[in-house]
């Protein structure tokens, strides 16, 4: 019994360490990113967390209990959407790889973008026969399509011009892949394999989309900063579940 107490002010610590945390973390993208449905959820937990160590003493032990089981459900979702994402299956005999579009600022790709290029990059230094489709339209921040950017990005990496395709009217992960399959039917009349690369997180929704569309493609997940792996997992999470109801 005495052990009681102390274990308590732990939990409550650690709870109040966490959502404290977790609340500047979120602070400080919402300075530097654009906000999306993540930053709210990652917000709501943050303050959530925060509440509940203040409360802490006052919850019933079957409450404590329920939220603990009510936990593993997102922990676990996450912990399958980053071992999925993080397992490649390519063999580097694709004849493409298609690179979706994220965020550019101006004519400059995003840190997330960058990390999807750079994954392509490494693709097409072992199959230099491979193309590269980069795919995503015009954006609010941006001065050029971003797959333009995107393709100067390439070419100052040594990626040849003529190795790049541009897709360059969508503006969903649907569309990079719908308009993408439409460019690489004509490019390559007798069939084609391909190979998705997206952000870890991403990769799994990624996927299910290109089948739906007609494409089964391998996949490679580019890496994303931890500091932002709460707001990316927890939008995905939504966006996977959206998936799943709307079939």
């Amino acid at each position: 019994m005495k052990n009681k107490p102390r274990k308590h002010i732990i939990i409550r610590t650690a709870l109040l360490l966490i959502g404290l945390l977790s609340l500047a973390n979120v602070t400080f993208l919402y300075l530097v990113a654009n906000p999306t449905m993540g930053f709210h959820l990652q917000l709501a937990i943050s303050i959530g967390l925060i509440v509940y160590a203040i409360c802490f003493n006052w919850i019933s032990k079957k409450i404590h209990i329920a939220i603990g089981l009510l936990a593993l459900i997102p922990i676990a979702f996450v912990l399958f959407l980053f071992i999925y994402g993080n397992v490649s299956n390519v063999d580097y005999n694709e004849d493409v790889v298609i690179v979706l579009g994220a965020g550019i600022h101006g004519e400059t790709v995003s840190r997330p973008l960058a990390r999807r290029l750079d994954a392509a990059i490494d693709y097409w230094n072992r199959n230099p026969d491979a193309y590269i489709v980069v795919t995503g339209g015009l954006g609010n921040r941006a001065t050029i399509t971003e797959a333009e950017a995107m393709a100067r990005y390439l070419i100052r990496r040594g990626v040849p011009a003529e190795r790049i395709l541009l897709e360059e009217l969508s503006t969903s992960t649907y569309e990079n892949l719908v308009f993408a399959k439409e460019i690489l039917d004509e490019h390559f009349p007798d069939g084609w394999r391909a190979a998705v690369i997206t952000n870890d997180f991403h990769i799994y929704r990624s996927v299910r989309t290109a089948r739906a569309v007609g494409i089964d493609a391998g996949r490679i997940g580019a890496y994303t900063e931890w500091y932002t792996w709460p707001v990316n997992y927890l939008r995905e999470m939504l966006a996977v579940v959206q998936l799943w109801v709307g079939g």
